[in-house]
């Protein structure tokens, strides 16, 4: 993508924007692994070859999508807003061919990745792509909903030594309150 047809989106995000497919060096890691267990290669090959070639990822200004295959297509959807982690991962043989999964991880209820990108060679700026709209996303402030009431704090040193000194005058009231109950009581 030419960075001149956006010129509003940094060339990075352009970039993570542009990716359709895995890179071709993902093709020469599933016949790697295929070659694993010799007697089984052309087992193996064939659901691989079809994953290789149908895999198409997309990125937006909402969310990621995923999608393989040509029997059973699937495709998995997550928005930004639902991303809780985002972890690399790359075996010794990826890391040959300049490869890595970014695995994300939602709010559901699975121990595992609900997405996984693979055969990418942008892997950290995809990652540091997908942090940034996370965070953007999480620490957008919105409009206080009561008329007249403060919006969120932003967080500065000023705002901490004044955070700080709020819950230390919290403590102390709830500590006299404390001893002002149990006085009552005896």
């Amino acid at each position: 993508m030419d960075s001149s047809l956006s010129p509003s989106l940094p060339p990075d995000e352009a970039a993570i924007l542009a990716i359709g497919r895995p890179h071709p060096s993902l093709w020469t890691y599933y016949l790697l692994n295929c070659l694993v267990i010799p007697p089984l290669f052309p087992f193996l090959v064939l659901p691989m070859y079809f994953r290789y070639h149908t895999l198409r990822y997309k990125f937006t200004a909402e969310g990621i999508s995923m999608s393989w295959g040509i029997l059973f297509r699937r495709e998995i959807i997550i928005h930004y807003a639902r991303i809780q982690d985002i972890h690399l991962r790359s075996n010794i043989v990826e890391r040959w061919l300049g490869l890595a999964k970014v695995l994300i991880q939602t709010a559901s209820g699975s121990s595992g990745a609900e997405m996984t990108l693979e055969g990418l060679r942008e892997f950290e700026a995809v990652r540091d792509f997908l942090y940034s709209k996370m965070r953007g996303v999480k620490d957008h402030t919105h409009p206080s909903p009561v008329p007249g009431a403060a919006g969120p704090v932003l967080p500065t040193a000023t705002g901490d030594a004044e955070l700080a000194a709020a819950l230390r005058e919290t403590a102390a009231e709830l500590r006299a309150v404390r001893e002002a109950l149990e006085r009552r009581r005896n």
